[in-house]
């Protein structure tokens, strides 16, 4: 069974992140990703950066993941409505 730590480590793998959650409970996982490749690009953009670091584990392995993805500025503005 995949652990939120493996798609964590994952994702690091492929995508600098200047913060990384994931949760979940084995099938299904939330993560929230900030990074700065994300700048000037928009929310499907930046999902398939996240994809694209997961690569083939997100057909075979990863079942269900939903994201938050965010640049550090956008992230600080998400923040700062809070």
């Amino acid at each position: 069974m995949i652990a939120p730590q493996d798609i964590e480590t994952w994702i690091r793998q492929g995508l600098p992140c200047d913060l990384l959650q994931v949760a979940g409970d084995g099938q299904h996982f939330e993560a929230l990703v900030v990074s700065a490749e994300f700048r000037g690009k928009s929310r499907v953009q930046q999902h398939q950066l996240v994809y694209k670091a997961l690569g083939d584990r997100m057909r075979a392995e990863i079942h269900a993941l939903s994201m938050r993805t965010y640049s550090p500025e956008e992230w600080q503005a998400a923040q700062g409505q809070g």
